[in-house]
């Protein structure tokens, strides 16, 4: 009995390890713009017209192409990558699981980008 109980254990241990590495997986930021409104387009793809919470699950060192188009502003063009935050999950999970290391890397919470106004 207390071999089953041991073996449950490093089981449901294991199980929760591996949920909480795969959930570290997906990063989230929060994109704003001054002034706010502003369209947003990822990889050339409208997303919002206003503050945009961005999610992903791709790996660390990745970058996406941001733009960000209003009218009487310039365009602005930026990358937005995913090598600014670590994420200690997934760290964890990879000492355990290996493959958790791709995502060790997060965005930080929220980013904001300033537009500039047209000239006359």
């Amino acid at each position: 009995m207390k071999y089953l109980v041991t073996r449950l254990s490093a089981f449901f241990l294991a199980a929760l390890m591996l949920s909480a590495s795969l959930l570290s997986c997906t990063s989230t930021t929060m994109i704003h713009t001054v002034p706010e409104g502003a369209k947003v387009y990822l990889n050339d793809e409208f997303k919002e017209s206003h503050s945009y919470k961005h999610s992903d699950s791709a790996i660390s060192g990745t970058s996406t192409e941001m733009t960000f188009k209003m009218d009487g502003y310039q365009d602005f063009y930026t990358l937005l990558s995913k090598n600014e935050q670590v994420d200690v999950g997934a760290i964890v999970g990879g000492v355990f699981f290996l493959f958790p290391f791709i995502w060790t890397m997060g965005y930080n919470p929220s980013h904001s980008y300033e537009l500039s106004p047209l000239m006359p």
